[in-house]
């Protein structure tokens, strides 16, 4: 292996950002994201090991990966996780770890994650409406989600960040509840727009409600939002504060406005495949090349070759879209 080479696609994007899906198995069904019955998940055998996202992590860390997001599914079903991140944080290089959740079983969990060394929380909340809820995720479960938010702050979380998914005709009614929930809480809200990305293939360009829509809701209902300057261009979000400095307010925007030319991150499914993007088509099997018995060389190979075939963007809004195959579930979040 080169120690000069390093994952820098055709368009000078320098990768340092790693999602790492766990498991493909969740607990809920979010329609946005899995079908409601009758889910095909990949057979135990065909995950990675912990052995082996270990293995993988450190080569892509020899490359440049800094940055590693825990994700799924629903990463804590995914037995003795926090043994995992154990693994994870001692490797030289990685300076942080992050986890993205449902939050269900985050309250029994949060301790342990803590002290495993996980760094950052991203924890779903589409609405503090239970009926609305149980709609979305077709399971119940919310006062779980709350008990484990608040779990997380009491064992000592700091950076905890909730992510909403806005659809048109839906999320309206949750906008400024959940904008304030945040600001009581000290939590970070993010604002996701609805992608293609559902395993029933229902979506459509008309259900996308912007980021930019949900601003203009929050400043008017709660108060004017300014944007935080010097934040890290790498980051999906466009972050706000309220201009009382009572919260923050993040914006992801990958239909009305793709950040594309920023991104930096590469995504290993749960039985191995690399992606290069949320919307790629194509992928790179790592986990023929570990139970292969190819070396080290062999793996950062297959990560460089990955990142130089990227294209410029997802082309979500283009004529020639093709949508994957695979739903949200199926790649990480």
């Amino acid at each position: 292996m080169n120690a000069a080479e390093s994952l820098i696609d055709r368009f000078g994007r320098v990768h340092r950002d790693l999602r790492l899906s766990v498991t493909d198995r969740c607990n809920i069904r979010c329609f946005y994201c899995m079908p409601v019955e009758n889910v095909r998940f990949k057979p135990r055998s065909e995950l990675l090991t912990f052995e082996e996202i270990e293995r993988f992590v450190r080569v892509a860390a020899s490359l440049g990966v800094c940055k590693l997001r825990l994700t799924g599914g629903e990463p804590l079903v995914r037995h003795d996780l926090p043994r995992l991140i154990v693994r994870l944080a001692q490797i030289p290089g990685i300076q942080d770890i992050a986890l993205t959740t449902n939050g269900l079983l985050l309250a029994e969990q949060a301790q342990a994650l803590r002290d495993a060394g996980l760094n950052r929380l991203n924890i779903s909340l589409d609405t503090l409406n239970p009926e609305t809820f149980q709609k979305i995720s077709r399971r119940d479960g919310f006062e779980k989600v709350l008990a484990g938010i608040f779990e997380a702050q009491r064992v000592g979380f700091d950076k905890i960040k909730l992510n909403a998914v806005a659809i048109r005709g839906l999320s309206e009614p949750d906008l400024v509840p959940l904008g304030r929930f945040a600001r009581e809480h000290g939590l970070e809200m993010r604002f996701i727009e609805y992608m293609p990305l559902d395993a029933d293939g229902n979506w459509d360009n008309e259900q996308v409600l912007s980021g930019d829509t949900i601003l203009k809701t929050l400043s008017a209902e709660i108060g004017p939002l300014e944007p935080i300057p010097g934040g890290d261009p790498n980051q999906p979000a466009v972050d706000y504060q309220f201009v009382d400095c009572g919260g923050v307010i993040g914006f992801i925007n990958p239909v009305t406005q793709p950040f594309c030319s920023d991104c930096n991150r590469l995504r290993l499914t749960a039985e191995g495949q690399i992606r290069n993007c949320l919307f790629s088509i194509e992928e790179w099997d790592a986990r023929a090349v570990m139970r292969g018995g190819d070396d080290d060389a062999a793996l950062a190979r297959l990560m460089i070759d990955c990142v130089g075939a990227k294209k410029a963007g997802h082309g979500i809004n283009s004529d020639d879209f093709v949508r994957p195959e695979r739903a949200m579930f199926q790649i990480g979040g």
